[in-house]
């Protein structure tokens, strides 16, 4: 089976509640599920929320959906991971982030097929990127997974789910897809206010289901000055954050 993992909480430290925020009176969980939903390869989808009462209106929401839901550990996404493939016997792991409401089907579908043909352990878009940021998509088999969960040790690879792959390529055969076009500088994610503020933008314009890349890339030519809004955010801060705590933990394992 494949099927899309996608973690989702309401404690985020940068925008808190972000998920649930609504733009037309929907969540912004609802435009991620929505637009994965125009998947032809993708065969399930499943939340994977945390054990928390702050998350019970996440899972609420998504049994609304007809949507299941795993929820798990909060802090060691590696394991909520881990052991929602476990109970749904997931083959082929999706993994996507509820930040992401504008991601594209049609990537999701063209990096699955890339994992599927050359039978790699990981396929993403993301280790030399070349798709705007919220247009990452990571697959790996379960054994993959497994092997993650098992020896991954810092606290990086255990709430960001994948830095143990990517730290041992030489363990995993890998492949990163790349666009034609390298559109890196565009940020389309969902980690503070100004970029919820251009996603609200983007659907006030683009009104046609799914979004397409190719949608947003029109919009981005006739309309830039739009695109603006959130252009001096820093990437990645939450994964710099793990970084700089996987120096405390490797301090603390030498005295």
């Amino acid at each position: 089976m494949i099927a899309v993992i996608i973690q989702a909480r309401m404690n985020s430290n940068r925008l808190p509640g972000k998920v649930m925020m609504k733009i037309k009176n929907k969540p912004l969980l609802h435009y991620v599920l929505n637009q994965i939903r125009y998947s032809n390869l993708v065969e399930k989808i499943i939340v994977a929320t945390t054990d928390l009462t702050d998350d019970d209106i996440i899972e609420e929401f998504v049994l609304k959906e007809g949507i299941d839901c795993y929820r798990g550990s909060s802090k060691d996404v590696l394991d909520r991971y881990y052991q929602c493939a476990k109970e749904f016997k997931i083959e082929t792991i999706v993994r996507i982030s509820a930040d992401c409401p504008l991601i594209e089907p049609n990537i999701i579908d063209v990096v699955i097929r890339k994992f599927l043909d050359g039978k790699y352990d990981y396929v993403t878009n993301s280790l030399t990127r070349t798709f705007p940021y919220g247009m990452d998509v990571e697959i790996f088999s379960f054994k993959t997974l497994e092997n993650a969960w098992k020896n991954a040790k810092l606290p990086s690879e255990r709430e960001h789910v994948t830095p143990y792959i990517y730290n041992h390529l030489k363990e995993f055969k890998k492949f990163n897809v790349t666009n034609s076009e390298n559109f890196s500088n565009l940020r389309i994610v969902v980690d503070r206010e100004n970029d919820f503020q251009l996603i609200k933008k983007i659907l006030s314009k683009i009104e046609k289901q799914p979004i397409l890349l190719k949608d947003i890339l029109e919009l981005f030519k006739k309309e830039p000055d739009i695109f603006l809004i959130n252009k001096d955010y820093q990437t990645d801060e939450g994964y710099l954050k793990s970084l700089k705590e996987d120096k405390d933990y490797l301090k603390q394992k030498s005295l």
